[in-house]
This record gives C-alpha cells, structure tokens and sequence, in this order.
C-alpha cells in the first residue's frame, strides 16, 4: 500500500479530535519541498499529510495530471520508507470527476477533497455524494473532505471574490447527506498572501459549528483552508474547535523562492558575470579570465538549503498544531 490509508488516518483524526491537536496539510509539487517536509515531521515527531493539487500533479507530470501523479506518489512512497512516522496522502481541491475516479482506481492517496464550494448547495451535495459513493463501490481505503462555504482568494483553478461563512445547520444536513468523513469550513481565512490583522476570523463560528454537529451525532475533524495568513496565536485558538486538519501552500511556495533568492543573491558575482565582462553563457567562458563557481549554482546547493529551510518551517507548524509528538505510526 502506497504509504498509509484512509483507515490508518481515520485514526489519527479521531485522536486529534480527543486531544485539540491538528494536521498541517502540506501542499507540494515537486521534491525537495516534499523532503523537507519529511525531515521536519520526523524531527518533531509528527505525522505528516502531504497534498497534491490537480495543478501540482499537471507540473509532475510534464502536463498530463495521471502521469504525475503516479510519478509524486512512487517518490513519497519510496522516500517515507525511510522515517519513523506515518505519512499520508491528499488530493487538494478536486474538481474533474474524470481525474478523481483514476485517483479512487489506483488506491493512491489516503484522502480525496473535492471542491464543489463554488455551485449551490444541491449541487455541491450531488457532487460530493458522488465521489464518496465512487469510493464505496470501489472498497477504496480512502476518505473524503468536502468543503460548504467559500474562503475567499485563489487555491489552483478555484477563484472566489467574496466569502461565504458555513452555517452550521446547513453543516448538519450537507455532511448527513454526502456522507463526507472530513468538512472543510469558511470562517474567515483567505487563499494566498494575507495578514492575520486583515482577516475577519470568526473562531467562535468553528465552535458552533463543530458542536452542532456534535449534538447530531456527527463529530467529525473539521478543516481549515487558507491558513497561510493566521497569526500563531490564531492557529493555536483554532486547534481547540475541532479543527483537526489546516492548509498550507503559500508559506511554503514563498519560503521556496525566498530561500533561493536570498542564496543566489548572497553570491551574485560567482553566478552573473561582473561588470566588464562578455555575458559567454553559450560558450561557457572560455574566452574571459572569469568564471562562475559550480558551488553555488549546483541546484543542489540550493535544493539543499530549500529542503532545510522547509524542515524548520513545517517542524514549527507542527508544534503550533500540536502534532508534534503524537505520531501514531512508528516501524
């Protein structure tokens, strides 16, 4: 089995649920964020939730989405033998039925969420259903988030202009009627850059919304999107109101270029040639005294420093969570 299932997730949900800790659902598209992540679950002792867009897996899969997702999943796969922890797989923001049925055929990931925020609510009930029906006929081991409300921002194709808040009543109907093992909620993060200050966070609604459902029997891990902007005081407030699963994807795109612009940079003059000197990038400088130095434009010199940078971020965004320390799955 590619890393571990729905099953063993399932588990790791009703713990957080127990103990107001959450996972941080971290979004990758190529590998040296995926590495990092790893190393920096591990060293915290945390379970890691790995996430691929539909978008991401076009990027791996030099275009076709089937391609690289097979190609993500082997290297996750092959990459989390190495640690003591489990690691899970999901599929972030899905929207074409076609796509998710291969998902559900090949057994790949733990968790499928598919996004059908932006229709009316029959509709975004119809399409939820659906994939959680696919999976059941299937007996695929894998779990479905679906989202009610919109976040405001972009997050892979999906666009939104205006938030909308999830009413938990209508939580209640949506999650008896689809049947969805996860719910991603609106409360008031953005997709993207924002600034905690500038988001109108309603913390208490996660309360009522996750104790409405409680009071009808249906207690399940409740999802926050767009965390990117929270603030940490925020993110630990909301680890108490069932949350049990935040989204992060723009931290670690922008850690990413941050981490190699500040490296490429700090050694300009020993990749660009200085002032004077003939640009002979086809010719590789064989006609001028100066030349660049390959210990700084290796990629994997800067790989490295990415993989490192993105360890020390996600192992602080698992103490913030509470994750850290509560991995349930060591070999």
């Amino acid at each position: 089995m590619p890393f571990y299932g729905g099953s063993e997730l399932s588990e790791v949900y009703d713990r957080a649920l127990e103990e107001d800790f959450g996972l941080v659902a971290s979004n990758v598209a190529e590998p040296d964020v995926m590495m990092g992540l790893m190393e920096g679950a591990a060293s915290v002792d945390s379970d890691l939730l790995i996430q691929l867009s539909a978008g991401a897996c076009r990027f791996a899969g030099n275009g076709d989405a089937e391609a690289g997702l097979r190609a993500m999943g082997n290297y996750i796969e092959t990459i989390a033998e190495q640690y003591d922890i489990g690691v899970f797989l999901n599929m972030d923001h899905q929207t074409d039925m076609e796509f998710i049925e291969m998902q559900v055929e090949s057994d790949i990931p733990s968790s499928i969420m598919i996004d059908a925020s932006h229709e009316d609510f029959e509709e975004n009930i119809r399409q939820s259903k659906k994939v959680v029906d696919m999976i059941e006929e299937k007996d695929a081991d894998i779990l479905v988030e679906a989202e009610l409300g919109q976040i405001k921002g972009v997050e892979d194709e999906i666009e939104a202009e205006e938030a909308f808040y999830t009413d938990p009543d209508d939580a209640v109907e949506f999650v008896e009627r689809t049947g969805a093992d996860l719910l991603a909620i609106s409360v008031g993060t953005q997709h993207g850059v924002a600034k905690g200050k500038d988001l109108e966070l309603r913390p208490d609604l996660a309360s009522e919304i996750s104790e409405t459902l409680a009071d009808h029997g249906l207690e399940i891990p409740l999802v926050l999107h767009g965390t990117s902007g929270l603030q940490p005081a925020q993110v630990e407030d909301m680890m108490g109101r069932g949350i049990c699963k935040m989204n992060k994807d723009t931290r670690y795109q922008y850690e990413y270029t941050r981490t190699l612009f500040d490296h490429y940079l700090d050694h300009k003059d020993e990749i660009v040639p200085p002032e004077g000197v003939e640009d002979q990038r086809d010719s590789f400088y064989n006609d001028v005294d100066w030349s660049p130095n390959k210990d700084h434009f290796d990629p994997r010199v800067g790989g490295r420093l990415v993989r490192e940078r993105i360890e020390e971020v996600h192992a602080d965004l698992a103490e913030l969570s509470g994750s850290a320390g509560n991995s349930m799955f060591p070999n």
